[in-house]
């Protein structure tokens, strides 16, 4: 209550209590928006002219170029080129607000999204958390073979295999070098492909005569994926052309390999136990675990069923787009999680929304497929646009070209054009810092951490 002062008969001025002024009531419908990648950057855009205000909420104050994450991580590139503030993205969209926040939950009944420090009630809301690495069931493994979603992975992972060098400079046991030079990525997908071909350019050309107790081309990198090929979805040329060049670069390929066990300096297949201190899981991805809260069983991969307006079916003021919905393509199949669906499907549950508000009806996901692209290592990718199959360095030129293309800002374009320019020539990689306390700054653990841990659970 605010105080104001009022006049009596007689000359006596005493306070009485008035109500406070209040703050108008915005009359617009409120759509709350869940993740700034590029799913919920799309929707937000896509609200731009809408009658509605908008919050954009993530727990993050950047959005993350994730198709170039493993250059971070392999060191061609530094976390700034990849990243840029959701704010500055969306400075000029006045019905835009964006909060920094951990959601915690979605309340369905009463309409709001739960934070760790509060609630955001909603007319609209579109989730858009993408998706988290999946280790089928073995949870455990995460504490040693790191996955590569996000940047502080990235940077977990750069540490690791930058240290694996410096340590083994100094290492005069044979056998333990050989495992401090062994890395291991499991999963032949686009992210495993792309790091495999990383780490042997790394160890064959980044490193070369920059140390003098061993030769950083003996270095062993092994990439073991479960299924028959590389690339599963990809047509048999390019899996083939992949594959032929992973091996040029000296890349071990094993296809119809189950990775057993993970522990502490070992990974344990079918038929050897193999010594290495550095394995990156690249194998599997599941829905976010907010889906959870939405009320609806999971399709494969912990992916969210949408109708074909990205709602959900019980809630049709819920959208899902991006990695987490399970949206479907022409031919009956679940699409790909992959950066042009998200953006296609982020733009359709924002513009669905503004035709809710409208008082029209939705309209149903055409995902338009602009094709597959993957990298191995410079000069070197596979390409599938439409019927055009390519291979080597014209497709890498053009994966390089729409890759800059679709960066936010021409800073960020500008700065990448000139790192793999640098790269190209002199094959060095300039993002080549150690950073960070591994037991300490990214919740990961030290081998030795990581063998007592290993050594009580067995006694256990």
């Amino acid at each position: 209550m605010a105080t104001m002062l009022s006049r009596e008969p007689g000359p006596q001025l005493h306070l009485v209590d008035a109500p406070e002024p209040q703050a108008p009531v915005d009359p617009r419908p409120h759509v709350v928006i869940l993740g700034g990648g590029f799913a919920g950057l799309s929707a937000a855009k896509a609200l731009r002219k809408a009658p509605v205000r908008v919050t954009l909420i993530d727990k993050r104050n950047f959005h993350l170029f994730q198709p170039l994450l493993y250059q971070v991580a392999t060191a061609s590139l530094s976390p700034a080129e990849v990243a840029y503030p959701i704010r500055a993205i969306l400075r000029r969209q006045r019905n835009v607000t964006v909060l920094l926040g951990e959601v915690t939950g979605i309340d369905l009944d009463r309409w709001e999204v739960v934070l760790k420090d509060g609630r955001v009630p909603y007319d609209y809301l579109i989730v858009t958390t993408g998706t988290q690495s999946s280790y089928f069931g073995h949870d455990d493994w995460s504490q040693v073979a790191p996955g590569l979603k996000s940047m502080e992975e990235a940077l977990t992972i750069r540490r690791k295999v930058f240290r694996a060098f410096e340590l083994a400079e100094r290492e005069t046991d044979p056998d333990r070098r050989r495992a401090l030079l062994t890395f291991v990525v499991v999963g032949g997908g686009a992210t495993g492909v792309e790091l495999a071909g990383a780490l042997a350019e790394i160890s064959r050309q980044t490193l070369r005569d920059e140390f003098r107790t061993f030769d950083p081309a003996d270095a062993r990198i092994l990439l073991v994926e479960g299924g028959p090929t590389l690339l599963r979805g990809y047509p048999e040329r390019l899996t083939t052309a992949a594959r032929r060049s992973l091996e040029k670069l000296g890349v071990e390929v094993r296809t119809g390999t189950r990775v057993q066990d993970i522990a502490p300096g070992r990974v344990r297949l079918p038929d050897e136990t193999i010594a290495a201190e550095t394995v990156l899981w690249a194998a599997g991805v599941t829905g976010h675990e907010l889906g959870n809260d939405l009320g609806a069983s999971h399709s494969r991969g912990g992916r969210v069923p949408v109708l074909d307006t990205l709602q959900l079916a019980a809630h049709r003021n819920i959208f899902v787009a991006g990695d987490l919905a399970a949206s479907v393509g022409k031919n009956g199949e679940d699409l790909p999680g992959v950066a042009q669906v998200a953006m296609q499907g982020g733009k359709l549950a924002g513009k669905n929304v503004a035709r809710l508000v409208k008082g029209k009806a939705p309209k149903p996901f055409h995902y338009f497929d602009k094709g597959n692209m993957a990298t191995i290592g410079w000069n070197r990718a596979v390409a599938q646009i439409g019927p055009l199959q390519l291979s080597g360095f014209v497709a890498w030129a053009i994966w390089a070209l729409i890759h800059i293309a679709y960066l936010i800002t021409y800073r960020s374009r500008a700065a990448v054009m000139l790192q793999w320019a640098w790269a190209w020539i002199t094959r060095n990689r300039a993002a080549r810092l150690i950073t960070g306390v591994p037991s300490t700054t990214d919740g990961t653990r030290t081998r030795e951490e990581l063998a007592d841990i290993d050594t009580e659970a067995r006694a256990a």
